[in-house]
């Protein structure tokens, strides 16, 4: 998509430029428009190195171009953040005496803003006023949340977070093919403790599970994230589990009242038969220290038949992270596992190398009893999206 990106003169524009590299990241086209108050606060060079795009605010340089004209009609969405209460009182009156402005004025694409501003500003009647004229007019607005403000005060203000703002601009193009889809996910990596300060644990970010889950909120389903050991605030249900022993009995609570089960967790799969109640010291454990584990239940095999019993059309999704970086060889072994954990999908990605944990990107394979397997590389919502799309066409097949 084409996606302009407007920024005003707030101090919290030095986010929007984790907005812009988001935007990017997720194979998007961002055209960034400051104004000339917001480049007091971050330069065009760095705009121009994260979008890959020239920044020109100057409503009156290549005139011959229309480009006001030229920027509104072809963008997709646009978004606006910072916005502050000077830009939304323009716009709310529909001023346009800036390159941002004309373009908003000049295109009927979707509209997100994300106001920044202090409390009293947020709650000034005027304000309120002015919000409420955008909201009218169809603009989308992403409210400001509470935390510390410029000078140290706390209160509503703080704009919201790059992610929850390209969340809701997304939201507002995406056609809702998963409607009245329940999905259940899991995502991280659980820890099992050794004592109240050790742990085993592993690599997992989380991040490919918090895409997938966001992109079936965006696409419409009724999600359910169960989270371990990671931090995410999302608009849909977020259950915390840290340990393999919390994942199941959460997972298990859910999982056959929903329509699909996508396990992207990485879950340990041994635990401490007796962790210690005290920290262990090491000037008592001597040279070498041995742990005595125990399996964890594979949650996976357990679940499957019990979702695939409970509702015979709903879907289990699993995920194979792999060090086989033969192809051939990565297939048969994301096979077996389809067969041996009763998969409708696996997921199977080469993860050696460092190449896939806490990363932006993955490269993925998508295999099915049913379909030829799909090879999908990019950012890891692209990656979510088609994981989502393999699953509808799962659901048009039955």
């Amino acid at each position: 998509m084409r996606i302009v990106v407007g920024i005003t003169g707030g101090i919290a524009a030095y986010k929007a430029v984790s907005l812009v590299r988001s935007l990017v990241q997720a194979g998007h086209d961002v055209k960034v428009i400051p104004t000339n108050n917001a480049l007091r606060f971050v330069g065009s060079t760095t705009l121009e190195a994260i979008s890959s795009n020239t920044v020109d605010p100057d409503l009156y340089t290549d005139v011959a171009d229309v480009k006001h004209v030229e920027l509104g009609q072809s963008a997709d969405i646009i978004i606006v953040a910072p916005a502050t209460a000077s830009f939304i009182a323009r716009t709310a009156a529909g001023i346009a005496d800036d390159l941002l402005s004309n373009v908003i004025l000049a295109s009927r694409a979707p509209k997100v803003i994300a106001p920044a501003m202090h409390t009293e500003m947020w709650d000034n009647a005027t304000t309120r006023r002015n919000i409420d004229t955008l909201l009218n007019d169809g603009f989308v607005i992403v409210d400001p949340e509470f935390g510390q403000l410029t000078g140290g005060d706390l209160g509503k203000g703080r704009m919201a977070e790059p992610e929850t703002i390209v969340g809701v601009a997304l939201a507002a193009l995406t056609v809702k093919d998963l409607m009245g889809k329940k999905i259940l996910i899991s995502a991280g990596g659980t820890r099992e403790p050794i004592d109240p300060v050790r742990f085993i644990g592993n690599n997992s970010s989380g991040k490919q599970g918090l895409a997938i889950a966001r992109a079936a909120a965006r696409r419409g389903a009724e999600v359910t994230l169960v989270l371990a050991n990671v931090s995410a605030t999302e608009t849909f249900q977020v259950v915390r589990a840290d340990t393999a022993a919390e994942m199941l009995v959460a997972l298990s609570a859910r999982a056959s009242a929903n329509d699909a089960l996508i396990m992207t967790a990485a879950i340990s799969d041994f635990r401490v038969v007796q962790p210690s109640p005290v920290k262990l010291k090491r000037a008592l454990a001597g040279d070498t220290f041995e742990l005595t584990l125990i399996q964890n239940e594979d949650i996976l095999a357990r679940l499957a038949p019990e979702v695939h019993e409970a509702n015979p059309n709903a879907l289990v999704i699993g995920f194979a992270a792999e060090t086989e970086s033969d192809d051939q060889l990565l297939e048969l072994t994301s096979r077996k596992k389809l067969i041996s954990k009763g998969c409708d999908l696996i997921v199977a990605n080469d993860v050696s190398d460092d190449q896939v944990f806490d990363k932006d990107s993955n490269s993925v394979r998508i295999v099915s009893s049913e379909a030829p397997t799909v090879s999908v590389s990019g950012s890891k919502g692209v990656v979510a999206d088609a994981i989502l799309d393999a699953m509808l066409m799962r659901w048009h097949n039955q």
